[in-house]
């Protein structure tokens, strides 16, 4: 009994020892900031007092009574102000880091050469040359082992005062990349709660077996084994100057393993950052792709934009809005912004302000926003004219196929006969070039939207060969990835909330592109016309839906739920073609009417166009032919003018061909 109350007592005694240095130490930190630091710098001068006479007594056995004390506060008061100066006692001791005693390190190495100046100069020498040598050794250890115990502390104490996660809610986490950019990182991860670093993986085989702040470094086969022996749940890539292809081989050795896959901004979005927790982003979807792209031209950009008045129909769209951004980037007199929609207009608009607002190079431009529509010619005529409008995109559309197939005739006025006034309106003013951004939809349709996209292609190649000032070029490419509709946002939302991924067909395919790479592209392309081109985008190959749906699970660590695993996380379930939808896009109508241009991404289709006067009257009519809803004659028009085109999605004409090839065989 009596260990027993003993035992019971000391374990009291230690309780209320922790309880009163936590409520000292929370009474410390409770302080003003001018405070604390005051009492930093007493204590560090008090201490440097301290190593000077340790210093004096390991150098001579004993400290000479010749040696004033003004001498001895002169000595040990040098080192301690000279760190006020640079700063030092401004930085918060919850974040200390190794690059602050980098700096102290310096700042003692020419105090030491200060000493021995004062020392050499002096008449009578009071204390030997190699005390201040061993002397700011002795500080410099105190300096780091003492801010390394408040960090302890500091760490310690939010520890007990939260109600941590346990380490099973923790994220065992691989860097990799052992540079600069991956030790900035894991001092940052050090003071979260959600990840766990396990270990380092770095490409350099000279640092394979090496440590980096306690952690070990392994080489890059050794990946996957780590993940499997050592439970991890996120490897993040911390090497902002790394390839693509070296990210898409990194990926591909992680193909049969559910982990989530998170990057860093590239050296240029980081500039001169210090790394931190919230950097860290999901991987671009571009490198899940496989898409290499090439450095814009920059003559190209700017031919048709820089010291002009550009305006941008459906500047709110997708497409309209990130060429706002990319057409103030190269400097406009003046951007016009026409959108039909009061708050996608509003929205590009806020952004294009606030940029002018911080950055003091686009403070000149001026940038207008209108409401209105492209039917609106007369509207259009005025607006060119009185902003003196050298450049037109033309973005405004229609595009989602579902919902323009449900609607015909409004897709069809809005995304031809709208094209058909906005590029007249474009002659009436004499606007220099007007680019119309079209659509892979548009080659062999078997929907509305595109078969109204390439009726707009062919008035832009009717009104080029009408003499005109304005020279006419078309764009066309295929999807681009964050669009509204586009399938990878779908697929983000679909995951997040736990499945099902829906996808229309296991077969089905297409194009992609990110939206800046797309502007930027459109740009170029429009500065390269003379009138009447039909510009195809290099898309690269196409790429299979389900597998892209595979790829993006496996990314964010789940694992597909199928017959062959039926505990996986997120199931895809196929919903069957819808009304209009094709199983693979196609970028050009012909087999052999495609030539390259200068630029590696842009290449020209040699299309067959129509007579203008056959397109405008079939445009003539559509008013009444709306009025009375008559399809029919809609879709008669299209088989006629547009090369190709089928009704129905790919499933119908399966279908068609199955019932032709049965009654082959019958009769």
């Amino acid at each position: 009994m009596l260990i027993k109350t003993e035992s019971n007592n000391a374990y009291q005694s230690s309780s209320g020892f922790n309880q009163w240095s936590k409520r000292v130490a929370l009474y410390l930190l409770s302080l003003p900031r001018l405070t604390k630091s005051t009492l930093l710098f007493s204590i560090d001068f008090a201490m440097s007092i301290f190593c000077l006479l340790l210093a004096l007594m390991l150098r001579q056995g004993y400290v000479a009574s010749h040696i004033s004390l003004a001498a001895l506060a002169f000595y040990a008061f040098v080192p301690v102000a000279s760190l006020y100066l640079i700063g030092f006692y401004r930085s918060a001791s919850r974040g200390f880091f190794d690059a602050v005693m980098g700096r102290v390190l310096q700042l003692f190495f020419l105090l030491i050469i200060v000493y021995q100046v004062i020392i050499y100069l002096s008449p009578s020498a009071t204390i030997p040359r190699s005390a201040p040598v061993i002397f700011l050794f002795l500080f410099f250890i105190w300096l780091w082992n003492s801010r390394l115990m408040i960090r302890a502390l500091l760490k310690r104490l939010q520890g007990t005062g939260q109600n941590r996660r346990p380490n099973a809610c923790c994220d065992n986490v691989i860097i990799y990349g052992a540079g600069e950019a991956g030790r900035e990182l894991l001092e940052s991860l050090r003071h979260s709660y959600q990840y766990n670093v396990v270990a380092y993986i770095d490409d350099d085989p000279q640092l394979t077996g090496a440590y980096l702040h306690g952690k070990q470094i392994y080489a890059a086969h050794a990946l996957p084994w780590l993940i499997e022996k050592l439970n991890v749940a996120q490897v993040i890539l911390a090497m902002p100057s790394m390839s693509r292809g070296r990210k898409k081989q990194i990926m591909d050795s992680l193909s049969g393993i559910s982990v989530k896959i998170k990057d860093l901004p590239s050296l240029r979005e980081l500039a001169d950052e210090i790394v931190t927790v919230s950097h860290i982003r999901p991987v671009d979807i571009l490198d899940v792709l496989e898409r290499e792209t090439v450095e814009p031209v920059a003559e190209l950009l700017q031919k048709n934009i820089t010291g002009k008045n550009v305006l941008v129909t459906g500047a709110g769209g997708s497409i309209g809005s990130e060429l706002c951004r990319q057409i103030i980037k190269n400097k406009p007199k003046c951007l016009v912004l026409y959108e039909q929609s009061e708050y996608a207009l509003y929205t590009i608009d806020q952004e294009l302000v606030n940029l002018k607002t911080v950055d003091a190079d686009y403070q000149n431009i001026e940038i207008i926003s209108i409401i209105g529509s492209v039917s609106n010619e007369k509207k259009l005529i005025n607006i060119f004219e009185k902003n003196h409008i050298k450049t037109i995109y033309h973005a405004a559309a229609y595009k989602h196929v579902p919902i323009v197939e449900s609607n015909p005739f409004e897709g069809t006025i809005n995304n031809t006969k709208g094209t058909y006034h906005c590029a007249r309106a474009a002659i009436q003013a004499r606007v220099e070039t007007f680019v119309l951004i079209s659509t892979d939809k548009a080659v062999r349709p078997t929907n509305v939207m595109g078969a109204s996209k390439r009726l707009a292609e062919l008035v832009c190649q009717g009104l080029s060969q009408s003499n005109s000032q304005t020279c006419f070029s078309m764009v066309r490419f295929g999807n681009v990835l964050g669009s509204s509709g586009s399938v990878v946002p779908l697929f983000t939302k679909q995951i997040e909330q736990g499945g099902p991924i829906t996808i229309t067909h296991p077969d089905i395919t297409r194009y992609f592109m990110t939206i800046p790479e797309a502007a930027s592209l459109v740009i170029q392309a429009g500065a390269m016309a003379f009138g009447g081109e039909v510009f195809v985008l290099d898309m690269g190959a196409p790429v299979k839906i389900v597998d892209l749906a595979k790829r993006m699970i496996r990314l964010t660590g789940c694992e597909l739920k199928d017959d062959s695993n039926p505990n996986g996380d997120i199931e895809i379930v196929f919903t069957g073609l819808r009304p209009g939808e094709k199983l693979y896009e196609e970028l050009i109508i012909g087999e052999d009417n495609i030539e390259p241009t200068f630029h590696p991404l842009i290449m020209q289709a040699m299309e067959h166009s129509f007579p203008l006067q056959d397109i405008e009257n079939i445009l003539f009519e559509f008013a009444e032919k709306a009025k009375q809803q008559d399809v029919v004659w809609l879709k008669t028009q299209f088989k006629f003018f547009v090369e190709g085109y089928r009704e129905g999605s790919d499933k119908d004409v399966e279908v068609e061909k199955v019932d032709t090839t049965l009654t082959d065989e019958m009769g």
